[in-house]
């Protein structure tokens, strides 16, 4: 656990009919909802709404592992809530198992070549925009501020730094100033939800690649009303424990992040800036001029020197904006559980290498990771900036199908990834940033010289068996102990059943 906070994620896939013959995307996805909770029957559909605009009835329902598939009515695309967590990876477990459900399905339906769906944020040429939204749960009684959110927008506006997904070019939004009447209210409900200013968007070439997805469509600080209004922080006051001191905090600004790494960094510092919220410990300077400006800039600024003006004129970098927010944290909260060691230690690495040596980052950052695939993929073909091949490569990115050459998974064959088994504590490790080819369910790993953690030391903590041990000399091999069963955890239980009638 991270602190005492629950979290959770909504995805909101992209989905791209390769197959004409399927139908439109909107078929599609009611194809795949349908076999999802019909066909395979992994969770239980709703059968009253849950909202007659957005979610209205047999739109989709709970899944057995806790979360949500469902079909959002504002835009007919499918879209994943994880179930809530108050771990980081634990949420970055079940964001992936959202995304294999989704696969496994279209395997099932014998779609998966015809098919994909993708965990992106931007259509490059129609210029829809579809989110990664995160929710919170905080404190909404006299700790935190009224205007809290001032003092949280610096970090959520500088976030992309390290968990940006990247994008080949940019949008520009012309207001159209137009505002729907009654009677088009009334007949096309979904559309006109809580418009107030419809827009135009169109392609800015000014702009060849950019840190967020998503920073061009943000409108406004802080908003409810949100398909033509978007904004950083939607707020949804919905109370989810039945405590009123309680309350679901719902960022609308967020992406979609492909790198397991980047995902668990965004969701821990956030977690820890409120933290620091809660707490009052946010001094009332951190306060930035104008956030939506700062939000365009640091996501287009080339030079990599993102520069960011406070609310009494004064600059500084978002590098080193993140460090106030990272030194205050570390002040505060240093020591207080595992993973709270592991965010202060990850945000104050990425800081220092995005500063000195950002390229040593490109195994983990997304924005990083994608721009490299493109530059390599220039230096091969040709290819330049405003090549539609490059907005191919940006879309393929986001895959959600590890087995259609998803770039992230693929590229030089190796992720940086921490290994575990059957370790005796949670902060207990086999090994740590090791780069590592794509692991399957199945897949063997070879784990040598693990000392004692590798089997007398280990744990049989949730029913978990041991890993065999080989020894090994030169090209010779020989097992040395089997690998466990379940069946030889319990080989030495005794079942005691009592007879019919009696009671203890």
């Amino acid at each position: 656990m991270i602190g005492r906070r629950v979290f959770g994620i909504e995805t909101e896939f992209g989905c791209f009919v390769r197959d004409e013959r399927l139908g439109t995307s909107e078929t599609v996805v009611e194809a795949v909802k349908n076999y999802v909770f019909h066909k395979a029957r992994l969770g239980l559909i709703d059968l009253t709404a849950r909202d007659e605009a957005f979610e209205p009835a047999r739109s989709g329902g709970f899944l057995i592992n806790g979360g949500r598939l469902y079909i959002d009515a504002v835009g007919s695309h499918l879209e994943y809530a994880t179930p809530e967590c108050a771990s980081l990876f634990d949420i970055v477990i079940h964001e992936k198992a959202g995304q294999r459900i989704v696969v496994n399905t279209l395997r099932e339906m014998g779609w998966d070549e015809r098919v994909s769906f993708h965990n992106n944020n931007v259509d490059h040429f129609a210029g829809h925009t579809f989110g990664c939204h995160e929710n919170y749960l905080i404190r909404t009684d006299d700790r935190l501020p009224t205007d809290w959110h001032k003092l949280v927008l610096p970090f959520l506006t500088t976030r992309q730094i390290f968990a940006g997904a990247g994008r080949v070019g940019g949008h520009r939004l012309e207001h159209a100033g137009f505002r729907p009447s009654l009677s088009e209210v009334a007949d096309h409900p979904i559309d006109f939800i809580w418009v107030s200013n419809v827009y135009n968007v169109e392609p800015d070439p000014t702009v060849q690649y950019q840190l967020s997805q998503r920073a061009d469509h943000i409108v406004r600080e802080n908003a409810s009303r949100v398909r033509f209004n978007r904004a950083i922080i939607n707020p949804k006051w919905d109370s989810v424990y039945g405590y009123q001191n309680y309350q679901r905090l719902h960022l609308l600004f967020g992406e979609g992040n492909m790198s397991e790494y980047a995902t668990a960094l965004k969701i821990g510092t956030t977690c820890l800036v409120l933290d620091l919220a809660e707490a009052r410990a946010l001094p009332n300077w951190l306060r930035l001029q104008d956030a939506l400006h700062t939000l365009k800039s640091v996501s287009r600024d080339p030079t990599r020197k993102w520069i960011v003006t406070m609310i009494d004129g004064s600059t500084l970098s978002a590098i080193d904006l993140q460090r106030v927010y990272l030194q205050l944290a570390q002040k505060r909260f240093a020591g207080r559980d595992p993973e709270t060691d592991w965010v202060l230690q990850e945000w104050e690495f990425v800081l220092d290498k995005l500063e000195s040596d950002p390229e040593q980052l490109e195994d983990r950052i997304d924005w990083l990771i994608k721009l490299k695939v493109l530059r390599t993929y220039m230096e091969e073909t040709g290819a330049t900036w405003g090549d539609d091949a490059l907005h191919a490569i940006d879309l393929e990115y986001h895959n959600i199908n590890p087995d259609q050459g998803n770039p992230f998974l693929d590229f030089e064959g190796s992720l940086r990834q921490d290994v575990v088994g059957p370790v005796c504590e949670s902060g207990d490790f086999l090994a740590k940033d090791r780069p590592l080819p794509r692991m399957e369910p199945g897949d063997l790993l070879a784990i040598f010289s693990a000392g004692a953690y590798g089997m007398s030391m280990a744990s049989n903590y949730n029913s978990r068996p041991r890993a065999a041990e080989v020894l090994v000399t030169d090209a010779t091999h020989r097992l040395i102990r089997r690998r466990e069963t379940y069946d030889d955890l319990i080989a030495c239980e005794e079942c005691c059943l009592l007879p019919a009638g009696r009671s203890q």
